[in-house]
């Protein structure tokens, strides 16, 4: 593309064309773009006038000249005034400058003189300080000579007393004076040695063989310092004494001494003295270090492992550490202590890239820390669990006590233990700070298999044959059998909980504390998946509360069994009461019930019986059919129950097995659904007489009473207490049922006994 010039609107134009004739430029270099500008532009400097005003005549009308002529008049005037003020403002311009002018004159005018005055006096100064070095140059050679003579002396001087000052070192044990000495006059006795300072030089060199003893003593002693032994060494290595045949000693006595420098996790989160004295011990291992170094240049390798082999070392203890339940202030306190060390050894050892070595051991560290605090809240959890598992006589918690403790452990464990992560990933230190993204994940990934660990302890512990329930002490028997019954029961409200409240707020928490994690990587999707973890402990509740109806239905079904099985029913005698075991039935239901109530909610009841609803007729039906039944002639009787299965068929359909829901009395009501049924079950394996269907009748027909109490679906319960009935009389060699009054009578005579029984008993 070709490049077009700006352009530039009409009053920009003309102050450049005011400008230019102002100042008068040459006409060659006038703006390039008149040569193809238009013949009607005014501007133009080829403008024609006659062209122009034939142009405008032809193109506009009288109108558009009038207004052409008004707008030319205008900017006719505004070029006069844009040009007077160019004149002005340069003529002001003008006046300031021949202003200055003058006075630049004025000022200068005296100037030559002073300047060759001043010339004058710096040639005089200049020609006595001439005489003067002339007249001082004799006398100061003199002095010069002088003070090296008197600098010589004192070096005759020194050299003189280097026995005795190196005798004064040694008594006070000030080797490194001696060293610097005897190293300053070593080029003198190498020069005059033999000569002049021949015993001076004897002297001293006696002087400097005790000094290596003792610098060698120093060096073997185990009760010196590394330090004062890298010091030694330095000290033998001036006097050029032979130290690489004592390196494998000194580097033996550098690994001992990391013993001392040794982590006590627990002295240095409960005292300040014990870090004091680690902080001492590792500035003595670095300045040790540091000599090394300085005296065996090409030992970088062997200090390299061995500062690694420290740091490691370190990080094993503390790995150690965290599987004890410590808080996360003594684990911060251990890593910053350690963190410290590996900043201080970097300084003097930079080869080892301590700080990229030690990353991957604090990794372990703080991984090993994250599971072992979900190891000890999953144990906290089982401890209030295994409260209700007590044997040898032991008073048991009751079960509202437990699913409180189990609730607070869940509840505020997982919290607090979130919140014991988030102090370490708020820590500002730098290992700490490299790692926050791995932290995220571990803990996303940590919480994530707890909840599993969680489920898969809650499914160990619904086992009967579970080992780790034995190891903890179920009880044998009856009380054994309820106790655990009690435990699934708390289990299955428990991981309602979870699934309710627990996940949620937890995830709420993660959202906020421990977003940010990405080493995982998209592909392998979030640590934490909160919508699994629901639907397991959705569906272990559900197997729970299903696996306690289960074992109470099975405990109650057993002890009818018995009830049926023991007598012969064939012989029964003429019931006189109802019998002891509709006492023992609503005891065991009595107990299922307070068990219930301190677990599970209370919900609403339906089904009720109305005037409206088939139960209803049927209930209606019952009097009926029992006076059918009350005919003496057998045939009839049989015929009354070839009348009560086609009365079924034309009743309302009841429901009789629902959904366990999570409330009181569905729980309560498919329990006793379930014992009515066996009871069916155990009725139709036996044969009864007149008198064994008539007992049936008496404890079935007081048994609605209390049933309607407790139960939600009464319609479904008598149901199924008139199926127990039709069930007996199916068996019965003769099923004349009792006269309503006689059955009235004995159920109001048990009543009685029962409201009498509660009224001595309270």
């Amino acid at each position: 593309m070709g490049t077009d010039e700006v352009p530039m609107d009409d009053k920009a134009k003309r102050m450049r064309d005011l400008l230019s004739s102002f100042y008068s430029p040459d006409p060659s270099n006038s703006n390039t773009t008149s040569k193809h500008a238009s013949l009607d532009d005014i501007n133009s400097t080829s403008f024609d006038p006659d062209q122009y005003m034939n142009i405008l005549a032809y193109k506009s009308n009288l109108e558009g000249l009038l207004q052409r002529h008004v707008e030319m008049a205008a900017e006719i005037k505004n070029l006069d005034t844009d040009l007077q003020m160019l004149v002005y403002e340069n003529y002001n311009k003008f006046i300031s400058a021949t202003d200055t002018i003058k006075r630049m004159k004025s000022n200068i005018s005296g100037m030559e003189t002073n300047m060759e005055q001043l010339l004058e006096k710096i040639m005089s100064v200049q020609s006595r300080s001439d005489s003067v070095n002339t007249s001082l140059f004799d006398k100061r050679e003199h002095i010069e000579e002088v003070h090296r003579t008197c600098n010589l002396l004192r070096k005759v001087q020194f050299i003189y007393d280097l026995p005795d000052r190196l005798g004064k070192c040694i008594k006070s044990e000030a080797y490194a004076d001696a060293v610097r000495f005897y190293t300053g006059a070593m080029p003198i006795f190498k020069a005059y040695g033999d000569s002049s300072f021949k015993d001076c030089k004897q002297a001293s060199e006696e002087a400097i063989a005790i000094i290596v003893k003792n610098l060698q003593g120093k060096l073997f002693s185990d009760s010196e310092s590394i330090q004062v032994r890298a010091d030694a060494a330095v000290l033998l290595k001036k006097l050029d004494f032979p130290v690489n045949n004592l390196k494998t000693k000194l580097f033996e006595k550098l690994e001992q001494s990391i013993m001392d420098i040794r982590l006590n996790p627990v002295e240095i989160n409960n005292t300040s003295r014990d870090c004091s004295a680690h902080e001492a011990a590792i500035h003595e291992f670095v300045e040790a270090v540091r000599a090394f170094i300085v005296i065996f240049p090409d030992s970088d390798e062997q200090l390299v492992k061995l500062a690694q082999d420290l740091v490691t070392k370190n990080f094993v203890i503390v790995e150690e550490y965290v599987k004890t339940r410590i808080c996360p202030e003594d684990l911060l306190g251990v890593i910053r202590v350690i963190w410290n060390d590996v900043l201080l050894i970097d300084e003097v050892l930079q080869e080892a890239a301590l700080s990229n070595h030690s990353l991957e051991s604090a990794k372990v560290v703080l991984m090993s820390f994250v599971r072992s605090a979900f190891s000890h809240l999953l144990q906290d959890i089982s401890g209030s669990l295994l409260q209700i598992l007590k044997k040898d006589g032991a008073e048991q918690c009751s079960l509202d006590i437990v699913l409180d403790a189990s609730t607070k452990a869940v509840l505020q464990g997982s919290l607090n233990v979130l919140l014991d992560f988030r102090k370490i990933l708020d820590d500002d230190s730098g290992i700490l700070v490299r790692l926050r993204e791995l932290i995220i994940d571990w803990v996303q990934e940590g919480l994530q298999d707890f909840f599993r660990k969680l489920e898969d302890q809650f499914l160990r512990f619904s086992g009967r044959s579970n080992s780790s329930i034995q190891a903890h002490g179920l009880a044998e028997g009856a009380q054994g059998d309820k106790a655990f019954a009690g435990l699934v029961l708390v289990l299955a409200q428990l991981s309602a909980f979870i699934e309710q409240t627990v996940i949620p707020k937890v995830t709420e928490e993660i959202a906020s504390s421990f977003s940010g994690g990405s080493v995982r990587g998209h592909e392998s999707g979030p640590a934490f998946v909160p919508g699994e973890i629901c639907r397991k402990f959705r569906s272990a509740g559900e197997k729970f509360l299903h696996l306690y109806v289960n074992m109470r239905t099975q405990w109650v079904s057993f002890l009818l069994k018995k009830r049926f099985t023991n007598p012969n029913w064939v012989k029964h005698k003429e019931p006189r009461e109802v019998h002891m075991f509709v006492d023992l039935f609503l005891q065991e239901l009595e107990v299922i019930v307070k068990e219930v109530k301190q677990i599970l909610p209370q919900g609403r009841r339906k089904h009720r019986r109305t005037d409206s609803n088939g139960s209803s007729a049927s209930s209606r039906s019952n009097p009926l059919r029992e006076e059918k039944l009350g005919r003496s002639n057998t045939q009839r009787a049989r015929s009354q129950l070839l009348e009560t299965h086609l009365a079924k068929l034309f009743k309302q359909k009841v429901e009789i097995f629902t959904k366990v829901e999570y409330t009181q009395e569905s729980v309560v009501t498919t329990l006793v659904k379930l014992c009515l049924k066996s009871l069916q079950e155990f009725v139709r394996l036996q044969t009864f007489n007149r008198s064994g269907f008539q007992q049936i009748q008496v404890d079935i027909q007081f048994l609605r009473i209390p049933l309607r109490d407790i139960v939600e679906d009464e319609a479904a319960i008598d149901f199924l207490l008139d199926e127990v009935i039709v069930a007996t009389a199916e068996r019965c060699l003769d099923p004349v049922p009792l006269e309503p009054p006689i059955l009235d009578k004995l159920i109001r005579a048990k009543l009685a006994k029962t409201e009498e029984q509660d009224t001595v008993s309270s």
